[in-house]
């Protein structure tokens, strides 16, 4: 971690942190998720501060593994922050014990990514609005014409699958740009949209939507919600776009989709598995955008989470209710 965001963290007094930079990743762009080679001797220092420590910042080399490890040798830790928006799957990848789940308080850092991620999803209504598909087609065949017309935001009904935080940002954005939107969720929300459907009802409402936005958690209730029978009742030509979670997609019934048409354009963020195998037919079609899970990714991303953290470090010593409190029924 910078130094900077070490100093930031630590302006409450009645914090002591602890920071190593020789045991952590450098910090380049990935030093929040990725995995430090260590000596064995320096992997000991690095579990010994770990069972020590009070609370996290992030989960120990974003290992389910060696989280279990860390909860399991430390008794005295109360907090864990995660650093993913949806950091409730590193939770659940612990396969930790309910009196474990219950004496700890585990975090995420959604919020901090609404902002890149709404104005991805934007991008890709946008990219399906303007036929993006077809004039890079042109222009890789050199063709300047003939002239075709392209589509109309305000023409546009965007339908939003998940109105968390990012759904919500991205809805008031499509908004202001003069879409209709219409959201799905589970229960009533604030929402800048002009309806709120159930999700049982999804695919009677992706039947009249110009493009899908999915900005869902990866949980069980999720796993392949846009499916082969959402899919079939889309209008010919819709845009989706993904900036939730992979699991979230039916994906071989949406390559299907693409390749037939039903699907005009597919703008992701994310997929399936990551990294995208190269075998998989999403690196050829020429109506997909690929983003490699990095739509979140922005220079102020670091300071936010960092932020974050500290607010919810004083609010744990002042005995307040932490932010982003992970659902660990449902790990989200």
């Amino acid at each position: 971690m910078p130094e900077d965001l070490v100093a930031l963290i630590a302006r409450d007094e009645r914090l002591e942190v602890v920071h190593e930079p020789a045991l952590l990743n450098d910090p380049d762009i990935d030093w929040m998720v990725g995995v430090k080679q260590r000596t064995p001797e320096e992997q000991q220092r690095y579990e010994r501060l770990l069972d020590s420590a009070d609370a996290l910042f992030g989960v120990p080399d974003q290992s389910g593994r060696a989280l279990a490890r860390t909860v399991a040798a430390n008794p005295r830790l109360r907090w864990v922050h995660t650093i993913p928006a949806g950091g409730g799957q590193q939770v659940r990848a612990a396969g930790l014990a309910q009196d474990d789940l219950e004496r700890i308080v585990f975090t995420t850092s959604a919020g901090v990514h609404a902002t890149p991620l709404a104005e991805f999803a934007v991008f890709g209504v946008l990219a399906g609005a303007k036929r993006l598909p077809w004039l890079e087609g042109k222009r890789r065949a050199r063709e300047w014409g003939p002239r075709e017309q392209l589509g109309l935001l305000g023409e546009t009904t965007v339908l939003i699958v998940g109105l968390g935080s990012i759904g919500r940002l991205t809805a008031s954005k499509l908004t202001a740009l003069g879409c209709r939107v219409v959201g799905v969720h589970r229960r009533e929300v604030e929402a800048d949209v002009e309806r709120i459907v159930p999700v049982e009802q999804l695919a009677d409402a992706a039947a009249s939507a110009d493009a899908i936005v999915l900005a869902l958690p990866g949980t069980d209730a999720t796993r392949g919600m846009l499916s082969a029978e959402v899919l079939a009742a889309v209008r010919p030509g819709v845009t989706v776009v993904n900036v939730g979670r992979g699991s979230t997609v039916d994906e071989p019934a949406l390559i299907e989709a693409l390749e037939d048409g039903r699907v005009g354009l597919a703008v992701l963020d994310v997929t399936a598995v990551e990294p995208l195998p190269a075998e998989s037919p999403l690196w050829d079609l020429p109506n997909v955008v690929l983003s490699p899970h990095t739509a979140a990714i922005s220079a102020h991303e670091p300071r936010l989470i960092a932020e974050l953290f500290a607010d919810n470090a004083s609010r744990l010593l002042d005995g307040r209710e932490l932010r982003n409190v992970v659902d660990t029924r449902e790990f989200y």
